[in-house]
Protein backbone atom coordinates (compact mmCIF):
# COMPACT_ATOMS: atom_id res chain seq x y z
CA UNK A 1 0.00 0.00 0.00
CA UNK A 2 1.48 3.46 -0.85
CA UNK A 3 2.42 5.81 1.97
CA UNK A 4 0.96 8.98 0.45
CA UNK A 5 -1.30 9.47 3.42
CA UNK A 6 1.72 10.14 5.59
CA UNK A 7 2.66 13.21 3.59
CA UNK A 8 -0.79 14.82 3.61
CA UNK A 9 -1.45 14.23 7.30
CA UNK A 10 -3.99 11.49 6.70
CA UNK A 11 -3.54 7.92 7.90
CA UNK A 12 -6.42 6.51 5.77
CA UNK A 13 -4.01 4.72 3.44
CA UNK A 14 -2.49 2.92 6.41
CA UNK A 15 -5.79 1.38 7.55
CA UNK A 16 -7.19 -1.94 6.27
CA UNK A 17 -9.47 -2.27 3.28
CA UNK A 18 -13.16 -3.02 3.86
CA UNK A 19 -14.11 -6.60 4.74
CA UNK A 20 -16.36 -8.52 2.35
CA UNK A 21 -19.81 -8.67 3.93
CA UNK A 22 -21.56 -12.04 4.43
CA UNK A 23 -24.87 -13.13 5.90
CA UNK A 24 -26.68 -11.65 8.87
CA UNK A 25 -28.35 -14.35 11.00
CA UNK A 26 -30.95 -12.73 13.23
CA UNK A 27 -31.90 -14.19 16.61
CA UNK A 28 -33.73 -13.05 19.72
CA UNK A 29 -32.97 -9.30 19.95
CA UNK A 30 -29.61 -9.89 18.28
CA UNK A 31 -27.84 -10.63 15.00
CA UNK A 32 -24.70 -12.55 14.07
CA UNK A 33 -22.90 -10.82 11.17
CA UNK A 34 -20.49 -12.88 9.04
CA UNK A 35 -17.75 -11.40 6.86
CA UNK A 36 -14.42 -12.17 5.18
CA UNK A 37 -11.29 -10.31 6.26
CA UNK A 38 -9.71 -7.98 3.68
CA UNK A 39 -6.58 -9.21 1.90
CA UNK A 40 -4.96 -5.75 2.27
CA UNK A 41 -4.64 -5.04 5.99
CA UNK A 42 -2.82 -1.70 5.64
CA UNK A 43 0.49 -0.92 7.29
CA UNK A 44 -0.25 -2.86 10.45
CA UNK A 45 -2.10 -6.02 11.47
CA UNK A 46 -5.86 -5.91 12.05
CA UNK A 47 -6.60 -5.68 15.77
CA UNK A 48 -10.41 -5.83 15.71
CA UNK A 49 -13.54 -5.53 13.59
CA UNK A 50 -16.36 -3.09 14.14
CA UNK A 51 -20.00 -3.81 13.30
CA UNK A 52 -22.79 -1.25 13.12
CA UNK A 53 -26.47 -2.13 12.89
CA UNK A 54 -29.06 0.46 11.91
CA UNK A 55 -32.80 0.68 11.45
CA UNK A 56 -32.34 3.83 9.39
CA UNK A 57 -32.47 6.11 12.42
CA UNK A 58 -30.75 4.44 15.36
CA UNK A 59 -27.30 2.85 15.24
CA UNK A 60 -26.04 0.09 17.55
CA UNK A 61 -22.42 -1.01 17.32
CA UNK A 62 -19.90 -3.41 18.80
CA UNK A 63 -16.49 -4.90 18.04
CA UNK A 64 -15.11 -8.42 17.76
CA UNK A 65 -11.90 -10.21 16.95
CA UNK A 66 -13.10 -12.35 14.02
CA UNK A 67 -16.13 -13.36 11.96
CA UNK A 68 -18.93 -13.63 12.92
CA UNK A 69 -19.59 -10.76 15.33
CA UNK A 70 -22.80 -10.72 17.39
CA UNK A 71 -24.64 -7.46 18.07
CA UNK A 72 -27.14 -7.49 20.95
CA UNK A 73 -29.71 -5.02 22.22
CA UNK A 74 -31.84 -4.99 19.06
CA UNK A 75 -35.63 -4.73 18.97
CA UNK A 76 -37.53 -7.81 17.84
CA UNK A 77 -39.66 -7.19 14.75
CA UNK A 78 -37.63 -4.16 13.59
CA UNK A 79 -35.90 -4.24 10.19
CA UNK A 80 -32.15 -3.59 10.24
CA UNK A 81 -29.06 -3.74 8.02
CA UNK A 82 -25.44 -4.14 9.16
CA UNK A 83 -21.98 -3.07 7.97
CA UNK A 84 -18.50 -4.09 9.06
CA UNK A 85 -15.11 -2.37 9.12
CA UNK A 86 -11.59 -3.49 10.05
CA UNK A 87 -9.40 -1.71 12.62
CA UNK A 88 -5.62 -1.53 13.04
CA UNK A 89 -3.27 0.75 15.00
CA UNK A 90 -3.76 3.49 12.41
CA UNK A 91 -7.54 3.57 12.91
CA UNK A 92 -10.79 2.44 11.29
CA UNK A 93 -10.93 1.23 7.71
CA UNK A 94 -13.80 1.93 5.33
CA UNK A 95 -17.25 0.38 5.76
CA UNK A 96 -18.20 -2.79 3.92
CA UNK A 97 -21.32 -3.08 1.83
CA UNK A 98 -24.51 -3.49 3.83
CA UNK A 99 -26.16 -6.83 4.54
CA UNK A 100 -29.61 -7.67 3.29
CA UNK A 101 -32.28 -6.43 5.69
CA UNK A 102 -33.13 -8.67 8.66
CA UNK A 103 -35.52 -8.60 11.61
CA UNK A 104 -34.68 -10.14 15.00
CA UNK A 105 -37.42 -12.24 16.55
CA UNK A 106 -38.10 -14.09 19.79
CA UNK A 107 -37.60 -17.89 19.47
CA UNK A 108 -40.94 -19.18 18.22
CA UNK A 109 -42.31 -22.60 17.33
CA UNK A 110 -45.24 -23.24 15.01
CA UNK A 111 -47.54 -26.27 14.73
CA UNK A 112 -50.44 -26.84 12.35
CA UNK A 113 -53.29 -29.15 11.38
CA UNK A 114 -54.36 -32.20 13.34
CA UNK A 115 -56.83 -35.06 13.48
CA UNK A 116 -60.07 -34.18 11.78
CA UNK A 117 -58.12 -32.31 9.07
CA UNK A 118 -57.97 -29.04 10.98
CA UNK A 119 -56.83 -25.82 9.32
CA UNK A 120 -55.37 -24.38 12.54
CA UNK A 121 -51.91 -22.78 12.68
CA UNK A 122 -50.65 -22.02 16.20
CA UNK A 123 -47.45 -20.52 17.60
CA UNK A 124 -45.64 -20.63 20.93
CA UNK A 125 -42.64 -18.84 22.42
CA UNK A 126 -39.86 -20.95 23.93
CA UNK A 127 -38.63 -18.42 26.49
CA UNK A 128 -41.35 -18.92 29.09
CA UNK A 129 -44.04 -21.50 29.82
CA UNK A 130 -47.46 -20.84 28.34
CA UNK A 131 -50.12 -21.90 25.87
CA UNK A 132 -50.15 -21.68 22.10
CA UNK A 133 -51.86 -18.75 20.40
CA UNK A 134 -53.59 -18.47 17.05
CA UNK A 135 -51.27 -17.70 14.12
CA UNK A 136 -53.61 -18.02 11.14
CA UNK A 137 -55.24 -20.62 8.90
CA UNK A 138 -54.13 -23.18 6.35
CA UNK A 139 -55.56 -23.05 2.84
CA UNK A 140 -57.12 -26.44 3.59
CA UNK A 141 -57.28 -28.59 6.70
CA UNK A 142 -54.62 -31.28 7.04
CA UNK A 143 -53.16 -33.95 9.32
CA UNK A 144 -49.99 -36.06 9.46
CA UNK A 145 -47.92 -33.52 7.56
CA UNK A 146 -44.42 -32.27 8.29
CA UNK A 147 -42.42 -29.11 7.79
CA UNK A 148 -39.18 -27.26 8.25
CA UNK A 149 -37.92 -23.70 8.26
CA UNK A 150 -35.20 -21.15 7.97
CA UNK A 151 -35.15 -18.45 10.65
CA UNK A 152 -37.59 -16.46 8.49
CA UNK A 153 -39.75 -18.80 6.45
CA UNK A 154 -41.77 -21.87 7.42
CA UNK A 155 -42.40 -24.68 4.91
CA UNK A 156 -45.54 -26.78 5.48
CA UNK A 157 -46.01 -30.21 3.94
CA UNK A 158 -49.64 -31.30 4.19
CA UNK A 159 -49.69 -35.10 4.39
CA UNK A 160 -53.45 -35.69 4.20
CA UNK A 161 -55.91 -32.88 3.59
CA UNK A 162 -59.64 -32.45 3.84
CA UNK A 163 -60.23 -33.19 0.16
CA UNK A 164 -57.61 -35.94 -0.29
CA UNK A 165 -56.22 -38.76 1.83
CA UNK A 166 -52.81 -38.29 0.17
CA UNK A 167 -51.62 -34.75 -0.55
CA UNK A 168 -48.70 -33.25 -2.47
CA UNK A 169 -49.42 -29.73 -1.20
CA UNK A 170 -46.59 -27.57 0.19
CA UNK A 171 -47.32 -24.14 1.67
CA UNK A 172 -45.29 -21.37 3.34
CA UNK A 173 -45.56 -18.71 6.02
CA UNK A 174 -43.42 -15.96 7.54
CA UNK A 175 -42.55 -16.98 11.10
CA UNK A 176 -42.09 -13.49 12.58
CA UNK A 177 -45.57 -12.36 11.54
CA UNK A 178 -49.02 -13.88 11.79
CA UNK A 179 -51.38 -14.78 8.97
CA UNK A 180 -52.61 -17.52 6.69
CA UNK A 181 -50.33 -19.90 4.81
CA UNK A 182 -49.75 -19.50 1.06
CA UNK A 183 -48.92 -21.82 -1.82
CA UNK A 184 -45.27 -22.88 -2.19
CA UNK A 185 -45.33 -25.88 -4.57
CA UNK A 186 -45.85 -29.65 -4.61
CA UNK A 187 -44.14 -32.86 -3.51
CA UNK A 188 -42.91 -35.33 -6.14
CA UNK A 189 -45.46 -37.91 -4.89
CA UNK A 190 -48.74 -37.25 -3.08
CA UNK A 191 -48.50 -39.02 0.26
CA UNK A 192 -49.54 -38.78 3.90
CA UNK A 193 -47.85 -39.35 7.26
CA UNK A 194 -44.56 -37.78 6.15
CA UNK A 195 -41.57 -36.52 8.15
CA UNK A 196 -39.56 -33.30 7.70
CA UNK A 197 -36.06 -31.95 8.42
CA UNK A 198 -34.39 -28.67 7.53
CA UNK A 199 -31.41 -26.38 7.85
CA UNK A 200 -31.10 -22.72 6.75
CA UNK A 201 -31.45 -23.50 3.06
CA UNK A 202 -33.18 -26.84 2.46
CA UNK A 203 -36.27 -28.63 3.73
CA UNK A 204 -36.56 -32.41 3.25
CA UNK A 205 -39.75 -34.52 3.25
CA UNK A 206 -39.32 -38.25 3.88
CA UNK A 207 -41.33 -41.45 3.72
CA UNK A 208 -45.08 -41.61 4.14
CA UNK A 209 -47.93 -43.55 2.61
CA UNK A 210 -48.97 -43.02 -1.01
CA UNK A 211 -52.10 -44.06 -2.84
CA UNK A 212 -52.38 -47.70 -3.96
CA UNK A 213 -49.94 -48.59 -6.74
CA UNK A 214 -47.44 -45.80 -5.99
CA UNK A 215 -45.24 -47.60 -3.47
CA UNK A 216 -44.28 -50.90 -1.92
CA UNK A 217 -45.42 -52.68 1.22
CA UNK A 218 -48.41 -51.84 3.37
CA UNK A 219 -51.96 -52.44 2.27
CA UNK A 220 -54.23 -51.35 -0.56
CA UNK A 221 -54.82 -47.92 0.99
CA UNK A 222 -51.31 -47.19 2.30
CA UNK A 223 -48.33 -47.96 0.09
CA UNK A 224 -45.36 -47.10 2.27
CA UNK A 225 -42.65 -44.95 0.71
CA UNK A 226 -38.87 -44.64 0.90
CA UNK A 227 -38.76 -41.45 -1.17
CA UNK A 228 -37.11 -38.28 0.15
CA UNK A 229 -37.87 -34.93 -1.55
CA UNK A 230 -36.29 -31.53 -0.98
CA UNK A 231 -37.08 -27.89 -1.63
CA UNK A 232 -34.89 -24.79 -1.44
CA UNK A 233 -36.58 -22.74 1.28
CA UNK A 234 -35.88 -19.31 -0.21
CA UNK A 235 -37.36 -20.22 -3.63
CA UNK A 236 -40.98 -21.21 -4.15
CA UNK A 237 -41.44 -24.23 -6.40
CA UNK A 238 -41.99 -27.96 -6.60
CA UNK A 239 -39.88 -30.46 -4.69
CA UNK A 240 -37.07 -32.43 -6.32
CA UNK A 241 -35.90 -35.98 -5.65
CA UNK A 242 -33.21 -36.21 -2.95
CA UNK A 243 -32.78 -39.98 -2.58
CA UNK A 244 -34.26 -42.85 -0.59
CA UNK A 245 -34.58 -43.97 3.02
CA UNK A 246 -32.99 -47.28 4.02
CA UNK A 247 -36.49 -48.82 4.22
CA UNK A 248 -39.97 -47.76 3.11
CA UNK A 249 -42.07 -46.53 6.03
CA UNK A 250 -44.54 -43.99 7.33
CA UNK A 251 -44.92 -42.69 10.88
CA UNK A 252 -41.34 -41.38 11.19
CA UNK A 253 -40.84 -39.10 14.22
CA UNK A 254 -42.42 -35.73 13.41
CA UNK A 255 -40.77 -32.44 14.31
CA UNK A 256 -37.37 -30.77 14.42
CA UNK A 257 -34.85 -33.40 13.30
CA UNK A 258 -31.65 -31.92 11.91
CA UNK A 259 -28.44 -30.10 12.69
CA UNK A 260 -27.09 -27.53 10.24
CA UNK A 261 -25.42 -30.36 8.29
CA UNK A 262 -27.35 -33.61 8.90
CA UNK A 263 -30.95 -34.75 8.58
CA UNK A 264 -32.13 -37.57 10.87
CA UNK A 265 -35.24 -39.72 10.38
CA UNK A 266 -36.09 -42.09 13.25
CA UNK A 267 -38.62 -44.85 13.85
CA UNK A 268 -41.68 -45.52 11.73
CA UNK A 269 -44.09 -48.18 10.60
CA UNK A 270 -43.12 -50.86 8.05
CA UNK A 271 -46.08 -53.18 8.62
CA UNK A 272 -45.00 -52.97 12.27
CA UNK A 273 -42.96 -50.60 14.41
CA UNK A 274 -39.28 -50.20 13.55
CA UNK A 275 -36.31 -48.93 15.58
CA UNK A 276 -34.40 -47.70 12.53
CA UNK A 277 -32.54 -44.35 12.52
CA UNK A 278 -31.36 -42.98 9.14
CA UNK A 279 -29.09 -40.02 8.37
CA UNK A 280 -27.73 -38.04 5.43
CA UNK A 281 -25.92 -34.73 4.86
CA UNK A 282 -28.53 -32.14 3.89
CA UNK A 283 -26.29 -30.27 1.40
CA UNK A 284 -25.83 -33.40 -0.74
CA UNK A 285 -28.31 -35.65 -2.47
CA UNK A 286 -28.37 -39.45 -2.34
CA UNK A 287 -29.68 -42.33 -0.31
CA UNK A 288 -29.82 -42.27 3.46
CA UNK A 289 -27.47 -44.37 5.62
CA UNK A 290 -28.14 -46.47 8.73
CA UNK A 291 -27.27 -44.53 11.91
CA UNK A 292 -28.27 -47.01 14.61
CA UNK A 293 -31.36 -48.06 16.56
CA UNK A 294 -33.86 -46.50 18.95
CA UNK A 295 -34.13 -48.00 22.43
CA UNK A 296 -37.68 -49.13 21.57
CA UNK A 297 -39.17 -49.85 18.15
CA UNK A 298 -41.96 -47.37 17.60
CA UNK A 299 -43.82 -45.23 15.09
CA UNK A 300 -45.62 -41.90 15.22
CA UNK A 301 -43.43 -40.13 17.78
CA UNK A 302 -42.27 -36.53 18.03
CA UNK A 303 -38.77 -35.15 17.42
CA UNK A 304 -36.81 -32.13 18.70
CA UNK A 305 -33.20 -31.14 18.07
CA UNK A 306 -30.48 -28.72 19.10
CA UNK A 307 -27.40 -28.14 16.95
CA UNK A 308 -25.79 -31.28 18.39
CA UNK A 309 -28.46 -33.60 19.78
CA UNK A 310 -31.80 -35.00 18.63
CA UNK A 311 -34.49 -36.46 20.92
CA UNK A 312 -37.38 -38.75 19.89
CA UNK A 313 -40.45 -38.86 22.16
CA UNK A 314 -43.55 -41.00 22.53
CA UNK A 315 -45.14 -43.07 19.79
CA UNK A 316 -47.54 -46.03 19.73
CA UNK A 317 -48.88 -45.63 23.27
CA UNK A 318 -45.42 -44.97 24.73
CA UNK A 319 -43.87 -42.18 26.78
CA UNK A 320 -40.18 -43.00 26.19
CA UNK A 321 -37.78 -40.22 25.14
CA UNK A 322 -34.50 -41.25 23.44
CA UNK A 323 -31.54 -39.13 22.34
CA UNK A 324 -28.63 -39.35 19.91
CA UNK A 325 -25.59 -37.18 19.18
CA UNK A 326 -26.26 -36.05 15.61
CA UNK A 327 -22.64 -35.83 14.40
CA UNK A 328 -21.84 -39.43 15.41
CA UNK A 329 -23.50 -42.78 14.65
CA UNK A 330 -24.73 -45.45 17.05
CA UNK A 331 -27.76 -46.53 19.04
CA UNK A 332 -29.96 -44.09 20.94
CA UNK A 333 -29.80 -43.73 24.73
CA UNK A 334 -32.61 -43.20 27.23
CA UNK A 335 -33.36 -39.54 27.99
CA UNK A 336 -36.43 -39.81 30.23
CA UNK A 337 -40.22 -39.93 29.87
CA UNK A 338 -43.05 -37.74 28.63
CA UNK A 339 -45.78 -36.62 31.02
CA UNK A 340 -48.35 -38.02 28.54
CA UNK A 341 -48.39 -41.57 27.19
CA UNK A 342 -49.53 -41.79 23.57
CA UNK A 343 -48.73 -41.64 19.89
CA UNK A 344 -48.70 -39.03 17.11
CA UNK A 345 -47.37 -36.05 19.07
CA UNK A 346 -45.31 -33.47 17.22
CA UNK A 347 -42.15 -31.61 18.16
CA UNK A 348 -40.68 -28.15 17.78
CA UNK A 349 -37.55 -26.71 19.34
CA UNK A 350 -35.17 -23.86 19.86
CA UNK A 351 -31.44 -24.59 20.13
CA UNK A 352 -31.92 -25.44 23.82
CA UNK A 353 -35.60 -26.24 24.53
CA UNK A 354 -37.67 -29.04 23.01
CA UNK A 355 -41.48 -28.95 23.10
CA UNK A 356 -43.43 -32.17 22.46
CA UNK A 357 -47.04 -31.40 21.76
CA UNK A 358 -50.32 -33.32 21.86
CA UNK A 359 -50.89 -36.98 21.08
CA UNK A 360 -53.42 -39.79 21.25
CA UNK A 361 -53.65 -41.97 24.36
CA UNK A 362 -55.83 -45.02 24.88
CA UNK A 363 -58.93 -42.89 25.36
CA UNK A 364 -57.65 -39.32 25.42
CA UNK A 365 -56.54 -36.81 22.79
CA UNK A 366 -54.10 -34.54 24.58
CA UNK A 367 -53.45 -30.81 24.41
CA UNK A 368 -50.41 -31.16 26.70
CA UNK A 369 -47.13 -29.48 25.72
CA UNK A 370 -44.14 -31.15 27.38
CA UNK A 371 -40.78 -29.41 27.77
CA UNK A 372 -37.29 -30.89 27.83
CA UNK A 373 -33.89 -29.21 28.02
CA UNK A 374 -32.20 -30.95 25.08
CA UNK A 375 -28.63 -30.84 26.45
CA UNK A 376 -29.65 -32.61 29.68
CA UNK A 377 -31.52 -35.82 30.49
CA UNK A 378 -34.59 -36.37 32.65
CA UNK A 379 -38.35 -36.52 32.48
CA UNK A 380 -40.33 -33.88 30.61
CA UNK A 381 -42.19 -31.17 32.51
CA UNK A 382 -45.46 -29.45 31.71
CA UNK A 383 -45.02 -26.27 29.61
CA UNK A 384 -48.59 -25.39 28.59
CA UNK A 385 -51.39 -26.45 26.27
CA UNK A 386 -52.38 -26.25 22.63
CA UNK A 387 -55.68 -24.47 21.91
CA UNK A 388 -57.46 -27.81 21.78
CA UNK A 389 -56.64 -31.46 22.30
CA UNK A 390 -55.45 -33.19 19.15
CA UNK A 391 -52.99 -35.61 17.64
CA UNK A 392 -51.54 -35.91 14.11
CA UNK A 393 -50.33 -32.30 14.22
CA UNK A 394 -47.42 -31.18 12.05
CA UNK A 395 -44.41 -29.14 13.07
CA UNK A 396 -40.65 -28.92 12.72
CA UNK A 397 -41.11 -25.19 12.16
CA UNK A 398 -39.13 -22.78 14.35
CA UNK A 399 -36.99 -19.68 13.83
CA UNK A 400 -34.37 -21.00 16.27
CA UNK A 401 -34.07 -24.80 15.84
CA UNK A 402 -30.82 -26.75 15.81
CA UNK A 403 -30.60 -26.86 12.02
CA UNK A 404 -30.11 -23.09 11.83
CA UNK A 405 -26.65 -21.57 11.93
Amino acid sequence: MPNRGKFIGNDNLYVPDAPTIGDASAGNAQVSVAFTAPSDVGNDAITAYGVSVTDGTNVIGTTGSSSPVTVTGLTNGTSYTAQVWAINDYGNGPLSAATASFSPAAPKGIMYGGNGNLNIIESILFDSAGNTIDFGDLTAGCRNGAGGSSNVKGILGYGSESSASHSDRIEKLTISSTGNSQDFGNLTVARNDIAGASNDTRCLFAGGGAASGQGTGGNANLQRQNVVDFVTIASDGNASDFGNLTISRNGIANGTSASATRAIFAGGDEDGNVNRIDYRDIASTGNFIDFGDLTVARASGGAVASATRMCMAGGKDGNVIDFITIASTGNASDFGDRTFTGNTPTGTSSKTIGLICGGQGNSTVSKTIDKIVIASTGNATDFGDTTQGRNQMSSGISNAHGGLS
